[in-house]
């Protein structure tokens, strides 16, 4: 297949399978729906349309930045759309952390299950006694013992840790180390271990989610795993967070478009169908209609940048693209609140309610702004880069 066949294959799968679920599948437990999904992945596998973002010689489709971000963004309008295809965070993350950085054993007992879909893993991460802006200053320690590292620490908005068979986990291994970004590595945790502790899943917004859809607090208690479990090297667990964010920031930046045009959609549909007064509707209104052209600009105006921000990754790497990714970052996810938001105006209190997908995007995309770096360090960190170069 071509890309574009590939293309139009993954929007009819989308919109054919996925959609006529939704009622269904969104007012569900994780145990209930997931036989219906395996059974879609299944489907996505015999298509040969299964991890798209993976390269060929791992079983993918070998797709660039840019390409997947366009597939990112058909899929971002169904909630399901990305893990039905085995593109999901945070396991997309981790098949790409496992296949740059993971050792041979390493790959045959975590990264082939996972490309498989056989299980699922989670990335721990955030601390909630340490500003997850700053990913240099964490509290889970790691120390070396006969072999082995003990590992004692506190995490918590660990997406998809219930039922992941592993963690990667971010932890202090170095804390002497003089250079602050070469104290953190990446261990490999299994969650059956002694002294792993599921707290709690947290409620967001009002629901707890189970299964790939929570996200769970967790403690180890001298967590033992063996030095192997080292990810690349050691001290190079923030490079390693690096390389995996600013691609990750690309899918996460178009699964958005994706949830903004369906929003858009659902929003001129309502407008040119609910009737007013004197038969009008609310398509004739100047306020919903500058809503409408508000709305188109901005999203194709994102699309742009993530687009440019893509290309330029594929081109030079993530690290020489900070600027666009910063940029991508918080200005996307502005759009898609304002977008949502205008939809579920037009929609009145039917937007409200759990009978369109709009209050689901609302509640599950608020946190838009603030996971993978909160809005306003994501501008500090832009304008700092670009005052750098007047300063020198």
């Amino acid at each position: 297949m071509n890309f574009e066949e590939i293309k139009s294959n993954v929007r009819a799968f989308v919109q054919e399978e996925l959609f006529s679920l939704e009622p269904w599948i969104l007012n569900c437990s994780w145990e209930e729906k997931l036989p219906k999904l395996n059974e879609l992945r299944k489907k996505v596998k015999a298509q040969g349309l299964w991890l798209p973002q993976i390269p060929k010689e791992y079983g993918g489709l070998g797709l660039t930045n840019s390409e997947h971000g366009e597939i990112s963004e058909i899929l971002g309008a169904s909630p399901y759309g990305h893990y039905t295809f085995n593109c999901q965070a945070p396991d997309a993350g981790n098949m790409e952390i496992l296949i740059e950085f993971g050792t041979k054993e390493q790959k045959e007992k975590y990264l082939y299950p996972l490309l498989a879909g056989d299980i699922r893993s989670c990335f721990a991460m955030t601390e909630p006694d340490y500003a997850g802006s700053n990913p240099v200053d964490m509290g889970t320690m790691a120390h070396k013992k006969e072999g082995n590292y003990v590992l004692n620490g506190h995490k918590w908005f660990t997406t998809g840790f219930d039922g992941a068979a592993f963690a990667i986990v971010m932890l202090v291994t170095n804390p002497d180390a003089p250079n602050a970004h070469k104290k953190a590595s990446q261990v490999i945790v299994p969650t059956d271990g002694a002294g792993v502790e599921l707290v709690r899943n947290i409620p967001v917004m009002g629901h707890s989610g189970s299964g790939w859809e929570s996200h769970s607090e967790i403690r180890f208690r001298d967590v033992i795993v063996p030095q192997s479990n080292l990810l690349g090297a050691e001290g190079g667990g923030f490079t390693i967070a690096q390389n995996r964010l600013g691609p990750g920031r690309i899918h996460h930046c178009m699964r958005w478009m994706g949830i903004c045009e369906r929003s858009f959609d659902l929003m001129c549909k309502r407008a040119v169908s609910r009737e007013l007064a004197h038969g009008k509707t609310l398509a004739d209104k100047q306020t919903v209609q500058n809503w409408i052209a508000e709305s188109r600009a901005e999203i194709n105006a994102a699309r742009l940048l993530i687009q440019d921000a893509a290309k330029k990754i594929d081109a030079q790497g993530a690290y020489k693209t900070r600027k666009e990714i910063s940029i991508i970052k918080f200005y996307c996810a502005n759009v898609l609140q304002r977008v949502v938001d205008r939809a579920i105006q037009v929609h009145g209190a039917l937007g409200l309610t759990d009978d369109t997908i709009l209050a689901f995007y609302y509640r599950h995309e608020r946190a838009a702004r603030i996971y993978d770096g909160a809005d306003e360090v994501h501008k500090s960190s832009l304008a700092r880069q670009i005052l750098k170069d007047y300063r020198t």
